[in-house]
């Protein structure tokens, strides 16, 4: 058999490799913390949980569920847009549930990329939007987002050649991995520029509800005339701790939803409607389970802010998002120290470099750590720079 070049040609996803690492050494008996992968270890909250249960024992719920998502659904989303944002959506038009984000994110390529177009993509930036761009054979032209600029593209960088073959944009806030933030002024020329560029927009921002310090981050859907250009990808996964219930949702450009709606009820068969009711519940329910979850997280914030800069890893806090964006010390490149730390303390880190070339310099650090194995994941890195310190004077 032949596979086809686009596999061939396809790296294995980045988390995949690690989660290999992380499994042969615990396999040898090596107690590993892991600081990698952005997946809540607070469980769901109960009464989300309580009315998946209820809805599951529904016969009803045991059949084929639409592409399109319970009306129910469709409102509730509705109805959580606007009472967090303000922004006002119509259900049938201008929402679209998925079956988790990423599984949108993946696809939506196909709406708008044929043979050679050109999606703009950041760098760093989490790798399907890459991905998927490719796997729709097109080419990502990567916009450097570096700290000089506040993580943000440089619009005006962008070579005129490269704008003219671009179908669509994608952007990140809060961002990941960087974990930067930005304003409504700066979707505001994002809107612009698509407007006078002719690109779609696709803005992922699953991160908006965990924030810290008494900030909110916006959506992108506030931007005057958003809904003309774009669509932004939201999730219930950071939010509602519910990364394995796998929903989330799109919305925006009615023109948009439309295509990515064929896309899906050609390829999928919906969300099962008993973890939809459970979306619902979320969605309308108390939102205090998240301002819970938040302070769990500063918590831990705090506490790895503190460790990575005293030893010499430059972090600052991060005002939303799940990630520690952190410096590596002189000498090191991110993969380098991400093996030192494995193989020398059984910590793991995710090297920068994994989210794109200019992820080079630093390491991406998650807050979704129990508070055990947090402190002995601190612990090892206090322990490992004294260690280093000891090495150096040696020499």
């Amino acid at each position: 058999m032949k596979l086809s070049k686009r596999i061939e040609n396809l790296q294995p996803y980045l988390f995949v490799e690690i989660n290999k690492k992380i499994a042969e050494k615990r396999a040898k008996g090596e107690d590993i913390v892991s600081f990698a992968i952005g997946d809540p270890d607070i469980p769901t909250p109960p009464h989300i949980i309580d009315r998946l249960c209820q809805a599951a024992q529904d016969p009803a719920n045991h059949r084929y569920p639409e592409t399109v998502g319970l009306s129910q659904l469709r409102q509730a989303i509705v109805g959580w847009y606007d009472r967090r944002f303000g922004v006002p959506l119509d259900a049938d038009r201008e929402v679209l549930p998925l079956i988790g984000s990423k599984e949108g994110i993946a696809h939506i390529a196909l709406c708008f990329i044929d043979h050679g177009d050109i999606a703009l993509v950041p760098d760093p930036a989490y790798p399907v939007y890459s991905i998927s761009t490719i796997l729709a054979g097109g080419k990502a032209y990567y916009m450097p987002i570096i700290e000089e600029n506040d993580f943000l593209p440089d619009l005006d960088a962008i070579p005129a050649h490269i704008i003219k073959r671009a179908k669509l944009i994608w952007i990140s806030y809060p961002n990941n991995p960087t974990s930067a933030t930005t304003d409504l002024n700066y979707f505001n020329r994002i809107v612009e520029f698509a407007h006078q560029h002719n690109l779609a927009v696709c803005h992922d921002g699953p991160y908006s509800e965990v924030a810290f310090d008494g900030y909110q981050p916006v959506s992108f859907m506030q931007a005057d005339g958003a809904r003309e250009v774009g669509v932004e990808f939201h999730s219930l996964s950071k939010s509602y701790n519910m990364t394995g219930w796998r929903i989330g949702m799109v919305v925006g450009n009615a023109e948009m939803i439309d295509a990515l709606k064929r896309v899906k009820s050609n390829l999928d068969s919906g969300i099962p409607q008993a973890i939809q009711y459970a979306a619902i519940e979320a969605l309308t329910a108390s939102q205090d389970c998240i301002q819970e979850h938040n302070a769990i997280y500063q918590r831990r914030r705090d506490l790895i802010i503190k460790v990575l800069n005293s030893i010499g890893l430059e972090a600052k806090p991060p005002k939303a998002g799940l990630y520690i964006w952190a410096k590596v010390p002189e000498g090191y490149t991110s993969v380098d120290l991400a093996t030192d730390l494995l193989e020398e303390i059984g910590v793991v880190v995710i090297p920068g470099v994994g989210y794109g070339k200019n992820g080079e310099g630093y390491v991406r650090l998650s807050l979704t750590i129990p508070d055990a194995e947090l402190a002995r994941g601190l612990s090892r890195l206090a322990g490992w720079h004294n260690i280093r310190n000891k090495h150096k004077a040696t020499k």
